[in-house]
């Protein structure tokens, strides 16, 4: 039986990558990775418990390729946790909309998305 790949029906497309992420909420600074990134919003994995509706601040690591020219971009945004999942094996996987961010900011989230997309 042939795997077809999965299609993306979302408004925003995301992408399943691993890009640094770093989460400041209710006085703890946590640095982690993603799962996946959209331009509105992220999933990753945190050892701290953050209840959903928290508002957090964020700021994620992007590196963009343009042609032969690879450039890393920081963007910092404000966000909520909307979403926070206890694992078995320890920690927790939270789900974040970003609800404070720049235009610019979202356009190079969506810049980088697409470089994965067909």
């Amino acid at each position: 039986m042939k795997k077809h790949p999965k299609i993306e029906r979302r408004l925003h497309p995301r992408v399943e990558k691993t890009l640094p992420l770093n989460i400041v909420a209710n006085g703890y600074d946590l640095e982690t990775t993603t799962k996946n990134v959209s331009c509105v919003g992220a999933y990753c994995h945190i050892n701290k418990y953050i209840p959903p509706f928290t508002k957090i601040a964020v700021r994620l690591i992007l590196p963009i390729t343009r042609g032969l020219t690879r450039k890393t971009y920081d963007v910092e945004c404000r966000g909520v946790v909307v979403r926070t999942e206890d694992q078995t094996d320890g920690g927790f996987n939270v789900a974040i909309f970003f609800n404070g961010i720049k235009d610019a900011q979202r356009q190079r989230i969506s810049q980088y998305i697409h470089q994965f997309l067909p």
